[in-house]
């Protein structure tokens, strides 16, 4: 299983750094709230209850693929 990447107001944040509005389907939110944090701090409410913080890095970082190999 993964490490959940989405956040609502009142959670902890698990990892130190830039945490990013977002909506809930993913979707970019124009003017986006944008909040330093540290782990362990609770995130503020959203602006909207149709949102959701996600740290900003996961937001730029393309998915992995892997490398297939021939035998």
């Amino acid at each position: 299983m993964g490490e959940i990447s989405e956040f609502k107001g009142g959670e902890k944040a698990p990892n130190n750094g830039v945490y990013i509005e977002v909506g809930e389907t993913g979707s970019g939110v124009k003017d986006p709230q944008q909040i330093s944090m540290k782990a362990g701090e609770k995130f503020p409410e959203t602006t909207n209850d149709d949102r959701v913080w996600k740290n900003k890095r996961s937001q730029s970082r393309p998915g992995q693929t892997r490398r297939q190999t021939s035998n």
